[in-house]
């Protein structure tokens, strides 16, 4: 099986966290493709420094650099994965083992949040891990890796939204009949952002923003399954 991993990096980052330098425990025949926006392409020269990627500049959004690299992606599959995501071997091989038992689901990873955030993030965790669990609702920082020909079929990320692009992708798999699979292993990812904009507010925040967003794709879900 091949796959391309795709890393955007955003605007804002003064320097790049240790994942770049993690990507070695990756099969050799996998493809990496960080895809930077013109605020952090001055970043170029350390991600060829740190890791045997192909870089591609694209329009600053995190649904138009994904699916910028999508383009130059090679592989079967595609792994979008955050840049403050934390690799290891065990969750690696969870993933290759899941690709040959579930080729054509939507995968993903259980969350876990790092100790740089505030606040009961351990929760935020549960709650994401249960959300996904059992309502079939992961977010992007769960790593998701999907055949290209389903990501394709779709057109991609939406890059009209204000926010929720990998929320939105979900439910359009959702409705397109593609499976969803959550690995047996966890991937930790940053929580600083709850540092810097208080736990509270931003957790309340989060809720309300994927309540209100999923709601219509709720209901054409609902619809086609009571409809046949």
């Amino acid at each position: 099986m091949s796959v391309s991993v795709i890393i955007p990096v955003g605007p804002g980052e003064p320097e790049l966290p240790p994942l770049l330098g993690q990507l070695d425990m990756l099969p050799a025949c996998w493809q990496i493709v960080v895809v930077l926006c013109p605020e952090s392409k001055h970043l170029a020269s350390v991600v060829k420094q740190s890791c045997s990627a192909e870089i591609v500049v694209a329009s600053r959004g995190r649904a138009q650099q994904m699916n910028a690299a999508v383009k130059l992606a090679t592989g079967d599959y595609l792994w979008f994965l955050h840049l403050d995501s934390v690799l290891t071997d065990t969750g690696v091989a969870a993933l290759q083992n899941a690709l040959l038992s579930r080729p054509q689901a939507l995968l993903y990873y259980q969350l876990s949040f790092a100790q740089d955030g505030s606040g009961p993030i351990w929760l935020n965790a549960f709650s994401a891990n249960l959300r996904s669990r059992w309502l079939g609702v992961p977010f992007g920082d769960q790593a998701f890796c999907l055949p290209r020909t389903a990501f394709l079929k779709l057109g991609g990320y939406c890059e009209d939204l204000p926010y929720g692009e990998d929320h939105v992708l979900v439910w359009r798999l959702r409705l397109a009949g593609v499976s969803l699979q959550m690995l047996p292993s966890a991937l930790e990812t940053s929580a600083r952002k709850y540092r810097a904009k208080g736990w509270l507010r931003l957790t309340l925040l989060y809720q309300w923003y994927w309540l209100r967003q999923a709601a219509p794709y709720a209901c054409r879900l609902l619809r086609k399954k009571l409809l046949g």
